[in-house]
């Protein structure tokens, strides 16, 4: 069922927003990344020619402070900062890094010889372990990106492998989100980190109906992050999914299509956002878009 013969069944609009954020927000006010997300939805409709509606139950779940906490008790080191041979779950880290550090260097363009040139004449056989040369991949796409740095994206990636590879991390990060969905009707907008934690939650639930899901800047395209969450399915509570991402957004790699996110229905992705936040992937660059905050509008009423 659509999300419009959805509204035209219930005979009522929808007012209730769930926001689930991302990864970085440790530390901050959870009023005041509320207030961020509110103001870009506000000029992204103001963009489109409408308005949201005055009467909306928006919540925002902050699990911010908890990730970051649980993170550091892994106590993995980057590829940038490893120099011996760590533990099996750090080996098994690096070679997370190391393959989306090669999904990334293909898309964007970086050749064989530009890695080779940037791991030198080191004598050491490259592969997946050898953190000299995992440093090298991501050096290389250093000089093609003109958003995120690569100790950023290191960084980022290593939340995501946290939270995507321990069952104790999610559960702690699920029941924090899960806690603010109820029987209500909702529309859920997730961005980058939150899109995998929404996709895990919402996947097992049989209610509330959520007429749109909205992810931006999502992960869940890598094949490294996707792979634990195989089978892959549409959730039964989700009756329309819209994923929208720019393509120079590296956390973004792939859109969720068929030969990235094979689920049916299928996800309808819009690849021409233009995200002017600094790293091309701040939420702040998503939710300002007419065509995201129109068709956020378009499914409350």
């Amino acid at each position: 069922m659509s999300a419009l013969a959805f509204h035209e069944a219930r005979g009522e609009p929808i007012r209730r927003i769930l926001f689930v954020h991302g990864r970085a927000q440790g530390g901050r006010n959870v009023a005041d990344i509320r207030r961020e997300w509110i103001k870009a939805l506000k000029e992204g409709a103001s963009a489109a020619g409408m308005a949201l509606p005055d009467d909306l139950n928006i919540a925002l779940p902050f699990y911010g402070d908890e990730l970051d906490r649980l993170t550091a008790e892994f106590d993995l080191p980057l590829a940038a900062d490893v120099t011996a041979r760590g533990t099996a779950e750090q080996d098994a880290f690096l070679a997370f890094q190391a393959e989306v550090a090669q999904d990334l260097r293909i898309k964007a363009g970086v050749t064989d010889a530009e890695v080779d040139d940037a791991y030198g004449d080191n004598p050491r056989p490259k592969g997946p372990l050898n953190w000299e040369w995992v440093q090298a991949i991501f050096r290389a796409i250093d000089s093609h990106s003109d958003g995120i740095t690569s100790d950023a994206l290191q960084i980022a990636l290593r939340d995501v492998y946290v939270y995507n590879s321990s069952p104790a991390v999610r559960r702690i990060i699920n029941g924090i989100v899960s806690r603010e969905i109820d029987d209500r009707p909702t529309v859920i907008i997730a961005h980058s980190l939150g899109s995998v934690v929404a996709y895990y939650i919402l996947r097992e639930l049989t209610a509330p109906k959520v007429p749109l899901l909205v992810t931006l800047g999502s992960p869940l395209g890598i094949r490294a992050i996707r792979r634990p969450l195989k089978p892959l399915h549409h959730p039964a509570v989700v009756q329309a999914w819209l994923n929208g991402y720019d393509n120079r957004d590296v956390v973004a790699l792939y859109p969720l299509d068929a030969d990235n996110f094979d689920i049916d229905p299928a996800i309808e992705n819009i690849a021409t956002l233009r995200n002017q936040t600094e790293n091309r992937h701040g939420i702040i660059g998503y939710l300002d878009k007419p065509k995201i905050a129109g068709r956020i509008i378009e499914a409350l009423n």
